[in-house]
Parts: structure tokens; C-alpha cells; sequence
């Protein structure tokens, strides 16, 4: 005879639903004492880029605001994948946190049907710490050194150009199709297995263009290895006030940024949420925080919860149906 069966059915509905209550104020005092260890914070990219730097840069001054140490580590793989299913698969208790992106909640998810983890329900949006703008820029060589002559040539040479990405999935080459169908041109899309990689051949011209964060870019086109051509922004930049945004040349959905934001698998306590919401907006009140994020070309946001989900539920639309329009498909 089991034990409920000498319990009676009674009295074992009564023991379970004591139980349920105790676990339920057992996981809610848990969650009113977090953190009470060290929290991990997972990068999906390998140390150096801009996913990794605001990591990096935001990580100790929300420890000090959680009254604990905040770990980084760089879990690199899948066009940021793996490190996204690592974080997606984390047990819902605010110790393991990962960034979120729009390649690992929007752009590659869109395309990869083989994706372990879905970006719509299985990671609990948190706050969205910056944005980036992007840019179309282009080797000096490209016979067009502003935004009509570009469209001109490409209209005029069909198939003639390529042009460089981080890698199939990534923003860099959903933003570009996106970018391909609402103007009318083609270009061919050659991947690499990083922006550093893409940018060195687009600077040593084996790639006439390249669409890429402006952080990464920009160096090289201040020392005039690039030039560039348009800008996905909310208004032009104060460093290249004389490159339009994808608003002004009339092609105001492609004028989509990188996100920069902190998720945690489904399922994570309010609780939980707001403290680590709240610990990164006081960290962004810093002056020196702020500077050293902002100094890599970033857009400083800080949003709630709930605006972060809008975000990447957004995005995620605009790839899976940028992905269907343009039939594409994993090289």
C-alpha cells in the first residue's frame, strides 16, 4: 500500500497542496534573497566583440549594485548558438544569465531550423542595455563613394559585387537581404567565420562591400580603408555627419540596429528580473560606464522588461519574414 493510499485521499490532497505552498514560499524567499552567490553571465561570442565588450563592461558594476560577483564567460559557437542554448537551458534561478543579441534571438534563429532552443518562449527578457548602428561600407576601390552612385552601379552591374558578413545568420547578412529585396539590387553573399575576418578581406579588397557594426568598421574608416556609404540609425551619426540613414535614402526598414541585452531562461522569478533590471540601470548611471560603452559607437538604452521582449519579438519577425522573402537558406 503506498504511502497516500494510508494517507487517504483526503487527507494526501491536503499533504500535496501543503507541500505545493511550501515550495512555492521556498522558491519565493529565494528569490527575495538573490543573489546570494556569484552570478554567471554568458557571452555567445568570443572575447573582442562588441557583445563581449559590453559584457565585460557592464558585468562588474551590476555585480557591485547585486551585492555579488558577476562572472563572464565566452561560450563561442553556432553564430552564437551554442552559448544562447546554454543560457536558454539554465536552471530559472537568476544565477546563470546570458547576453542577448539579434543574431541569437532574431537573424539566426529566423534561418536555422535546426536551432536547440526557440527565442520566443524560451528565454525571459530582462533589459536591453544598448544598440549599435550598422553600416554598408565599401572597399575605396568601388567606383561609387556616396549612397546614389552605390545603388547606381549595383543596378547597373547586377551579380557583379559581393559582399562580406560575419557569417550566414548573422545580422550582417539578414540585414543586407533585407536590404537587397526593398532596393531592388543583387549581391552575392560571401560568409565568414567573423566580422574580423570579413572586414580584412573587404579592406584588402577580395570583397567590394561589407554591412557591419559601426564599433568594428569604424576604425577602418576613419583611417580610410573604407568607405561609408549608409548608416542604420535613428539620425546620423556625430562621427560621419555626412552619411545618410536608411530613413533618409527612403529605406527606413532596413534602419534596424544591433541590440546589446541581458535574458535569462523562461520561467525566472519577477523578482529576479527586476533586481537584475534594476542593477544595470543603476550601473548605466555611472558616468564611466556609460563613456565606455557609448565610446563603441553605442546607443545607451536601459529598458524595462517588457519594452526588450517587444524588441526582440519585433525582430524576430522582421528575419523570419526577411528569410522567406528572399528563400534563404543555411550555406
Amino acid at each position: 500500500m503506498t504511502f497516500l493510499h494510508k494517507l487517504g485521499k483526503r487527507n494526501a490532497l491536503k499533504w500535496i497542496s501543503v507541500g505545493a505552498a511550501a515550495l512555492a514560499a521556498s522558491g519565493l524567499a529565494q528569490a527575495q534573497n538573490y543573489p546570494n552567490k556569484p552570478v554567471t553571465l554568458q557571452i555567445p561570442f568570443a572575447p573582442g566583440g562588441t557583445t563581449d565588450i559590453i559584457g565585460r563592461v557592464i558585468s562588474e558594476p551590476l555585480g557591485k549594485a547585486l551585492g555579488q560577483s558577476v562572472v563572464v564567460i565566452n561560450r563561442a559557437g553556432g553564430g552564437g548558438a551554442t552559448g544562447a542554448n546554454e543560457t536558454a537551458k539554465a536552471a530559472p534561478d537568476g544565477y546563470n544569465l546570458g547576453m542577448g543579441t539579434v543574431s541569437t534571438t532574431a537573424s539566426n534563429p529566423a534561418i536555422n531550423p535546426k536551432i536547440p532552443y526557440n527565442p520566443a518562449t524560451d528565454f525571459t527578457p530582462i533589459i536591453n542595455i544598448a544598440a549599435t548602428p550598422n553600416i554598408i561600407a565599401v572597399n575605396p576601390k568601388f567606383p561609387a563613394k556616396d549612397y546614389a552612385g552605390f545603388i547606381a552601379e549595383l543596378k547597373k552591374n547586377p551579380a557583379k559585387y559581393s559582399y562580406a558578413s560575419s557569417g550566414t545568420g548573422g545580422i550582417g547578412h539578414l540585414q543586407t537581404e533585407l536590404f537587397k529585396n526593398l532596393a531592388g539590387v543583387f549581391i552575392t553573399h560571401i560568409p565568414y567565420s567573423g566580422a574580423g575576418p570579413a572586414l580584412r578581406d573587404t579592406v584588402g579588397g577580395q570583397v567590394e562591400i561589407i554591412f557591419d557594426n559601426v564599433p568594428s568598421a569604424l576604425p577602418h574608416i576613419q583611417a580610410g580603408r573604407l568607405i561609408p556609404i549608409v548608416v542604420a540609425a535613428p539620425q546620423r551619426l556625430a562621427g560621419l555627419p555626412n552619411v545618410p540613414t536608411f530613413k533618409e535614402v527612403g529605406l527606413e526598414p532596413v534602419n534596424r540596429m544591433a541590440y546589446y541585452g541581458i535574458v535569462g531562461p523562461k520561467g525566472l522569478p519577477a523578482e529576479v528580473v527586476q533586481k537584475v533590471n534594476a542593477g544595470v540601470r543603476t550601473a548605466l548611471q555611472d558616468p564611466a560606464v556609460r563613456k565606455r560603452i557609448e565610446d563603441t559607437g553605442s546607443i545607451i538604452l536601459g529598458n524595462t522588461p517588457e519594452q526588450f521582449a517587444q524588441q526582440m519579438a519585433s525582430e524576430l519577425a522582421v528575419y523570419q519574414k526577411v528569410v522567406a522573402t528572399q528563400k534563404l537558406k543555411l550555406d
